[in-house]
């Protein structure tokens, strides 16, 4: 009956946001100042300062309106004039390195001589740790936590001679969502994305927002208004490639709401043009992916994970990479 799933959706919904609430309800509101541009330090005046092995804080990359920390994995070999680059961005509470390593990223680069920018947030923005990607100051083109990623990009293909047609951004929960709002803000910077147990772009413009949203996803829209609002910002005028975009979603997430990666694959089949009621399903041991688009390069892809809770999956990593091309 209606009235026992209503029930039941709001005792999720409180648990929910009892768990998440020292995460995102306590964060420090800092208001970062509009810096328009990429405006990246010249070589001669960054500062690396080595943190472990392989790993040194970069700093002096930008104007940094999103008082975040860039640190930077650089695998043993050198990586070679024209490499791919992967952003990847972790989740409440975490630390950028040991997420990167844990969920198998420092690996994989070890393997294909890939560099890792991994931004970090600080205390002092968020008191859980989280990304803002709820806050429109931090998303926003040219604005927040969004710039000074979008600056340690510019400053780290530089660096490296980085390919800058091959740039990638994943991420975990806030780091997930965070990473959709920044394919949607600057989709001539990255070519494709992973959002893995993560929201869709403007599902939320505050914090109270944000818990609702991560308890029982929604709001209800219709794809084209999904789609719209990551058109809405993107460039003015844009009409370059969409990126591509993998999501996934352990169905036992009681932290993110499953039904957000529905959303989210509504709101990135719309804005490439696809319908959103027509893809292609494949079952697998221990996952179901659906796609849209061509067979060989779909645009988007759901992967579904029974039994999986708020975790990064074992496989992803390596099912992102051979997505993006790179694996």
């Amino acid at each position: 009956m209606q009235w026992t799933r209503d029930i039941r959706a709001a005792g999720r919904g409180l648990r929910t946001a009892i768990r998440a609430a020292s995460a995102i309800a306590k964060a420090q509101m800092r208001t970062p100042q509009p810096r328009p541009g990429w405006a990246i330090v010249p070589t001669p005046d960054l500062l690396k300062q080595p943190t472990r092995s392989g790993i040194a804080e970069w700093r002096g990359f930008g104007s940094n309106p999103g008082h975040l920390a860039m640190l930077v994995y650089t695998p043993p070999e050198p990586p070679l004039p024209g490499t791919p680059l992967i952003v990847v961005l972790h989740g409440c509470g975490q630390s950028a390195t040991d997420f990167a390593a844990q969920a198998g990223w420092v690996a994989l680069a070890d393997r294909l001589r890939v560099p890792l920018v991994l931004p970090e947030q600080s205390d002092d923005n968020n008191r859980g740790r989280c990304f803002n990607w709820f806050r429109p100051v931090h998303i926003e083109r040219d604005l927040g936590e969004a710039q000074s990623i979008q600056q340690m990009v510019g400053t780290a293909v530089r660096q490296f001679d980085a390919d800058p047609e091959r740039v990638f951004v994943t991420g975990l929960s806030a780091g997930g969502a965070m990473t959709a709002a920044l394919l949607a803000a600057d989709p001539d910077v990255f070519a494709a994305g992973a959002v893995v147990a993560g929201l869709p772009v403007g599902a939320a413009t505050g914090a109270a927002q944000a818990l609702a949203r991560m308890a029982q996803a929604g709001p209800e829209r219709s794809a084209k208004a999904w789609g719209d609002v990551v058109r809405d910002a993107a460039p003015t005028n844009y009409s370059g490639l969409w990126p591509r975009i993998s999501i996934w979603r352990g169905m036992a997430d009681v932290t993110v709401d499953p039904a957000n990666g529905e959303l989210l694959a509504t709101q990135w089949s719309d804005v490439h043009g696809l319908d959103t009621r027509r893809s292609t399903i494949t079952s697998l041991p221990t996952a179901t992916r659906e796609t849209w688009g061509s067979a060989e390069q779909p645009a988007v892809e759901l992967w579904t994970l029974p039994g999986i809770g708020h975790v990064w999956p074992d496989q992803a990593t390596r099912q992102i990479a051979t997505f993006w091309g790179l694996d």
